[in-house]
């Protein structure tokens, strides 16, 4: 056998690792971009707030647009929190939010996906190939894509009705209380709980599916299910980041390490549950102690 086809079959014997470490790369980059724009963020967002301390500044005035140049310009143009959206911030906060999810979700999902490829070189290797990882992966991304553009109009109709501060966090006690009990109480829904189990048991999913697909239509779509059953379970606990700060790094962090505790750690409905309560007990207290 050639040297070529002899490392290329030890690679395809190694599908996993290579999966786990194109995953791992992928997150890595997401969240290194969530960091440098987390950091050129908070520049504007602090000259914003010194100059609301000044006496006699219109703030509804500012316009703290795309046209400055530099890392300040960029970050400007992330946080469009005084004037009407462009075109361009809508597409600048897309992009964000996409890569937001990207850089969240990955994670929860590589069980699945290392899964998926497992099995994949098997069936290869018995003569009955089925889609690429690639296509199941993409289908669970572009739901993602999907939510991140509900979630940029969110912000933006927020952002209209001046409800979020400079640095993209709800500017309203009553609003931030009332996302917290609403995610806290969804946390016990019965179908958080149907969404929950499909994601902690990715074999449980395939076979209640019909199984890997052999064409790519069929995984892309597979996955698109499988981001959907994802999406179910997470998406309120993504209204939080309105009360943290849509780029607080800290509360991201803090959310992907929930999602991950819930889909992976064998507790059943213990953790979102318990999540649950505490979250909406912190809005409930938000209600009775504003300050």
């Amino acid at each position: 056998m050639p040297a070529a086809d002899t490392a290329i079959a030890a690679l395809l014997k190694r599908d996993r690792v290579v999966v786990a470490a194109a995953l791992a790369g992928l997150t890595l980059l997401a969240w290194a971009y969530l960091f440098w724009l987390s950091a050129h963020m908070a520049m504007p967002a602090a000259g914003a707030a010194m100059s609301g301390d000044m006496a006699g500044m219109d703030m509804a005035g500012m316009d703290m647009g795309p046209a400055g140049g530099g890392a300040g310009g960029m970050a400007a143009a992330v946080a469009p929190a005084f004037r009407i959206w462009a075109p361009v911030d809508f597409a600048v906060m897309f992009a964000m939010w996409s890569v937001m999810m990207v850089g969240m979700m990955t994670p929860s999902v590589a069980p699945m996906v290392l899964l998926y490829a497992g099995v994949g070189r098997k069936a290869a290797q018995s003569g009955r190939p089925f889609a690429s990882t690639g296509w199941f992966f993409a289908g669970y991304i572009v739901v993602w894509i999907g939510f991140s553009a509900l979630a940029t109009g969110a912000q933006w109709a927020l952002t209209a009705l001046a409800l979020l501060t400079p640095g993209m966090a709800a500017a309203s006690t009553l609003l931030g209380a009332a996302v917290l009990v609403a995610v806290g109480l969804y946390q016990w829904t019965p179908l958080k709980q149907t969404c929950l189990r499909a994601c902690q048991s990715p074999l449980g999913f395939l076979m209640a599916h019909g199984g890997f697909r052999a064409a790519p239509l069929g995984a892309l779509r597979l996955g698109m299910l499988h981001g959907a059953y994802c999406l179910g379970c997470c998406f309120a606990l993504m209204g939080l980041l309105f009360v943290g700060g849509i780029m607080n790094v800290l509360w991201i962090a803090g959310l992907t390490i929930l999602i991950l505790l819930e889909k992976l750690v064998p507790a059943g409905q213990l953790i979102p549950r318990i999540s649950g309560a505490l979250i909406a007990a912190a809005g409930i207290w938000l209600l009775v102690h504003p300050g």
